[in-house]
């Protein structure tokens, strides 16, 4: 199973590009739960501090498509690194200054949300300039969705370690300087250095004129909601059986499921269109959330949450090979940004739309809003079938042929072909 990941890691810059990327990641994969602990040590109110990560959160789902498009106009390198060492800037400000003058820590929080570098979308518009082998580019997307749930459980407790050994304002600038590192890791790294996106058409829109990728974003909001309500859902069952213990499980659980099912997924190629195979774990995702309203006791629900989380990290890198197929030549950057941005954009929605279901009809409705979600998912994807199988010629395949003179131009694969 591991051979497949073992290959491309063995690839010349893959483990660079890899590890830069997530190490730059960490202050976006961080910034709620550094920002809550940072603003309570100053003594503000949850109130406050859960305020301040939702600017965090919407600046950066504003800024993300927008540093997209700017990567592909004019590189990583000119656009990455500015971006990272903006943000660590911003962070810095608010770090020092506090949330004692509240117009200035909210301009603070929300500049460091904006400029948060584009790092995810970057990495995956180069490997296909890293990797010679289509199916390589697919597994690698695998292992991408992969090491998202490793950095989303080891970043937590990295803050955790920073606090108890320094504080809490240490933390926030720990997180920043090792984002800016691994920016610069990646930007200096000469696939970085040499990617230039394909020719694009100007347009306004830029990546969002394409049909196919609009419904994937549809389709992936709802997603979004669906793991973001859970983490709501979850909050009334571990408080009647067993409080933040059985809630830290919980989320533990969710994110193995995760991590097991994208290493399984991206083990094996897969024959048939990416888009018919989406509809199908997109309705397994589904599926598997509707066990969760069975609520038993709390070693059983650890594992149906396990097995809840199973085939997320296969829908997202299923939706990576789709956003290659979709987006306009010279918007792909863009293209997985938006993907990026939406799936936040849903994630909030579900949290705030689970709370008043929890509210009205405790953790059993709220554990049913994942499972609507679900389908609602689905049915977008079943509904525009018609959209979705018919791909545009990506940037992707025809930007790393460009950056790459010993590597011939590859056709365009069909939607029958391997995927």
């Amino acid at each position: 199973m591991a051979a497949g990941y073992l290959e491309i890691l063995r690839a010349r810059h893959a483990a660079r590009l890899l590890a830069g990327t997530l190490v730059g990641r960490l202050p976006n994969a961080t910034a709620a739960i550094a920002l809550v602990l940072f603003v309570r040590a100053e003594g503000g109110t949850y109130g406050l501090a859960g305020a301040l990560a939702a600017v965090y959160g919407v600046a950066n789902a504003v800024g993300q498509p927008v540093l997209g498009r700017l990567v592909d106009l004019y590189g990583q390198p000119r656009v990455q690194l500015p971006a990272a060492v903006a943000s660590a800037l911003a962070m810095t400000v608010f770090a020092f200054s506090g949330t004692a003058t509240l117009p200035l820590a909210c301009a603070a929080v929300a500049a460091a949300g904006l400029f948060t570098p584009p790092l995810e979308g970057g990495l995956r518009a180069l490997w296909p300039s890293v990797l010679r082998r289509e199916e390589q580019v697919h597994t690698a997307y695998a292992m991408d969705a992969v090491a998202q749930e490793v950095m989303f459980t080891v970043g937590p407790l990295l803050v955790t370690l920073c606090v108890s050994l320094w504080s809490e304002r240490a933390a926030l600038l720990v997180l920043n300087v090792l984002g800016v590192l691994g920016a610069l890791c990646v930007v200096l790294s000469p696939p970085s250095r040499a990617w230039r996106s394909a020719p694009r058409e100007a347009h306004w829109l830029g990546a969002l004129r394409s049909p196919g990728l609009l419904v994937l974003l549809g389709a992936f909001l709802f997603v979004g909601i669906a793991l973001g309500s859970i983490t709501v859902a979850s909050v009334p069952y571990a408080d009647e059986h067993g409080g933040d213990a059985v809630y830290g499980w919980l989320m533990a659980a969710l994110g193995l499921g995760a991590l097991i099912g994208g290493t399984v997924y991206g083990a094996r190629a897969w024959s048939g269109p990416p888009e018919r195979r989406l509809r199908v774990l997109v309705a397994l995702l589904a599926v598997c959330y509707l066990p969760l309203t069975l609520m038993p006791g709390a070693a059983a629900m650890v594992l149906l949450s396990m097995v809840s989380g199973v085939f997320l990290a296969p829908c997202i890198a299923c939706a990576f090979i789709i956003v290659d197929r979709h987006a306009p030549s010279g918007t792909v950057t863009e293209a997985f940004s938006w993907l990026v941005t939406t799936f936040t954009v849903g994630a909030s929605v579900g949290t705030g739309l689970a709370g008043p279901v929890v509210q009205a009809g405790g953790a059993l409705w709220g554990y049913a809003v994942p499972g609507a979600a679900g389908a609602v998912s689905l049915l977008v994807l079943l509904a525009t079938g018609r959209v979705l199988a018919a791909p545009v010629r990506s940037g992707v395949v025809a930007a790393s042929s460009e950056n790459d003179p010993n590597r011939a131009a590859e056709p365009r694969f069909s939607s029958g072909d391997r995927a």
